[in-house]
């Protein structure tokens, strides 16, 4: 059985971070890789070694499969971890690794072809009695049929691209007079987005909640499922805010969620760590969605509340190991939640922005765990995913876990660039997600950018005022003294808020 001695990390930022601190608990070497934009990143000072891969777009750089399996030939290294995104899901990346003699911390190349497309990981999983959503089983391309098709079913219905993801390849058709746009539009995005213009039509579920479950699965064929997490806030198709275990979900809905889990998992021979995602409509009905074939970003939730780590749990596995623990032994234990902490700006429809973080504090404390991969003075650069961080706490109750969230949010402090924290801060704070009586649409229904404009209370409103009659009471300096008086005043202003 092989023992990894040394593992590059083919990723960048707050995961190769994540990843690089359990290999060296694990007293395992780590190699990071970087592009020329990342030179000065916190996993790259972290790791062991480091190898620049070129310039900072992701093509000529995270992208370069070949040139990072030279790397490791180079510098001797006997495993790649994938992290998320990138080369995480490339089945061809995986076969490569395999055939360089090294080892892929991540399922087999089949596995994540079956479950790249779609349509595939349906028809794998249709034997394991896993309910699906009404639908198309194979890609159609005839504007005709597939109108037909779509009358069968009965709209609204959705159009998804095979090979998509993230949002991509997707659009909700209301009714028959709409239809050809629609699917014209959804082919030409699922081509330029994906390199593959196949798309299926699938029953569109009005009121859904996404809800996926862990799964992890040794090489000798053992598969468990470290329970649900609950990831129906989100914005264009992408989770914001995620939480484990899920508010609506019932021990005996919980069972047959992960046994159906597995059964995907077993239905294309998975090992490692996976996910599975599902759709639930407003009566707790779940179906398959789709099998996510690596680490997923909100997985610290599922570490919190079980205890395990899951990055740990890869590497063994990739050692060839089997499983420590059963089904049986795995425990709920407490609540947690996670906020994407991203380089966005809520108050304009979320676009993405860049700058510097001129103030980056995090917060501290029992049950606040923070995964960066960011310092302050660090820029945010343009070329990659905006998230600047995952903010996770956990505590006994759910309640609990959201007091200590708002309190986390308000003691971290980033000054240069619009982050979500406030968006975040108010998901957890509103009605319908205390109640837990939300789904995907929170932001479309609940959300308005006003509701981030700040207001202060009478009894700020109170100190401000007495702090400017104490600053205007005094005799009026030069222009220098003003400034500096009003300096003073400010920073009394903030001591007494905070």
């Amino acid at each position: 059985m092989p023992k990894i001695k040394k593992i590059l990390v083919a990723n960048r930022g707050e995961i190769s971070l994540r990843i690089m601190r359990t290999a060296k608990e694990m007293n395992i070497r780590t190699v990071a890789v970087y592009s020329e934009a990342d030179r000065l990143s916190p996993h790259v000072l972290f790791a062991d070694e480091a190898v620049c891969l070129g310039p900072p777009p992701s093509a000529q750089s995270y992208l370069l499969g070949d040139k990072i399996i030279a790397a490791c030939k180079e510098l001797n290294v006997d495993a790649i971890h994938p992290g998320y995104g990138f080369l995480s899901e490339n089945a061809d990346f995986a076969q490569k690794v395999a055939e360089a003699g090294l080892l892929f911390i991540g399922p087999s190349p089949e596995s994540i072809t079956v479950m790249g497309s779609k349509l595939a990981a349906k028809q794998a999983v249709g034997k394991y009695n896993i309910p699906l959503v009404p639908g198309t089983e194979e890609a159609i391309s005839d504007i005709g049929e597939a109108k037909a098709r779509a009358s069968e079913i009965g709209y609204p219905i959705l159009i998804k691209a095979s090979a998509g993801g993230g949002g991509k390849g997707m659009r909700i058709v209301e009714n028959e007079g709409e239809f050809e746009e629609q699917m014209q539009r959804a082919v030409s995005e699922a081509q330029s987005s994906f390199g593959d213009s196949a798309v299926f039509i699938e029953k569109y579920i009005t009121s859904p909640r996404h809800i996926e479950i862990q799964v992890l699965g040794d090489q000798q064929g053992n598969i468990v499922y470290l329970f649900e997490r609950e990831c129906s806030i989100q914005r264009r198709h992408q989770k914001v805010v995620e939480e484990a275990p899920s508010s609506v979900v019932s021990p005996s809905m919980r069972k047959a969620m992960g046994d159906a889990a597995v059964g995907v998992a077993k239905a294309c021979g998975y090992y490692g760590a996976g996910t599975v995602e599902f759709i639930v409509d407003a009566d707790l009905n779940f179906f398959f969605l789709e099998m996510n074939t690596r680490l997923q970003v909100e997985h610290p939730v599922t570490e919190m509340i079980t205890g395990k780590d899951l990055v740990r749990e890869q590497i063994r596995i990739a050692e060839g190991n089997s499983l420590t623990f059963t089904q049986e032994e795995l425990q709920i234990n407490g609540h947690s939640l996670e906020v994407r902490v991203y380089a966005e700006d809520p108050k304009n429809n979320f676009l993405p922005d860049i700058g510097r973080l001129q103030t980056y504090r995090r917060p501290q404390g029992a049950g606040i765990r923070v995964d960066d991969g960011f310092e302050e003075g660090m820029d945010i650069p343009i070329y990659y995913d905006p998230m600047i961080a995952k903010l996770i706490t956990h505590a006994e109750t759910r309640d609990a876990a959201i007091h200590k969230m708002v309190q986390a949010i308000e003691e971290y402090k980033i000054v240069g660039i619009q982050t979500t924290l406030d968006f975040c801060k108010f998901a957890i704070t509103h009605e319908a997600f205390v109640s837990g009586n939300f789904d995907t649409k929170f932001v479309e229904n609940h959300f308005n950018p006003a509701v981030l404009d700040y207001e202060f209370t009478p009894s700020e409103l109170s100190i401000i005022s007495a702090l400017a009659v104490e600053f205007f009471a005094k005799d009026k300096p030069g222009k220098g003294g003003q400034e500096e008086s009003l300096q003073k005043s400010n920073s009394a202003w903030r001591a007494r808020l905070q």
